[in-house]
């Protein structure tokens, strides 16, 4: 089944179901279930990927997605994201994600067969805006605590997009009882950021 959002360019698709899931004033929430992660633990192991995620097409090879993200946060790890997937070895994600302490933080992870894992700021929100920066081969991860100063937490590589590269909004709870994200004034626009480091 598709559904759209306002603010996004394609139809969207679930990877992945939610527990539950809806559109409201532009909004969009999305609920995961206990146990669910998208990881590949670079110590071994068999990867992780049953969190839910909405996924589309971007319609364009150059973008920049945006969204004020928001979640509930109960368990180590409990985390609304948005994530930019080439294939099941290659994705990345920029998560609202609270850590083991339960302080809300900025993650980044980037998996090219195993995840590299990174924890950025310390939050004192409920929710922070995020944001994707993608070119050809190149992907800029930015956050801002208000929308208007962007600050820039990865720049990074996937190697060449593919055609069907997509671009979702996921939740996870990997060790809780289940976790609701909210992603709120989406924004997506063709084309490339000037500056990735200037803050706009």
């Amino acid at each position: 089944m598709t559904f759209a959002i306002p603010n996004v360019p394609s139809l969207l698709t679930w990877h992945n179901q939610p527990v539950e899931a809806g559109v409201q004033d532009g909004a969009l929430t999305v609920s995961a279930g206990p146990q669910t992660d998208l990881f590949a633990d670079p110590a071994g192991g068999r990867p992780t990927d049953n969190a839910p995620v909405a996924l589309f097409t971007p319609p364009d090879r150059r973008f920049v997605l945006s969204a004020k993200v928001g979640a509930t946060f109960a368990a180590a790890f409990d985390a609304g994201a948005l994530q930019i997937r080439d294939d099941a070895g290659r994705w990345a994600k920029l998560a609202f994600e609270v850590s083991p302490q339960l302080q809300p933080m900025v993650v980044s992870v980037v998996t090219r067969g195993v995840s590299d894992d990174c924890n950025g700021v310390v939050v004192d929100t409920p929710h922070v805006h995020l944001r994707l920066a993608v070119a050809e081969r190149t992907i800029a991860f930015h956050w801002s605590s208000d929308g208007s100063r962007w600050d820039l937490v990865r720049y990074f590589s996937l190697g060449d997009a593919p055609p069907d590269r997509q671009i979702g909004f996921s939740a996870q709870s990997p060790t809780g009882a289940g976790c609701r994200a909210t992603f709120a004034e989406i924004s997506y626009r063709a084309g490339e950021l000037g500056d990735l480091r200037d803050g706009t």
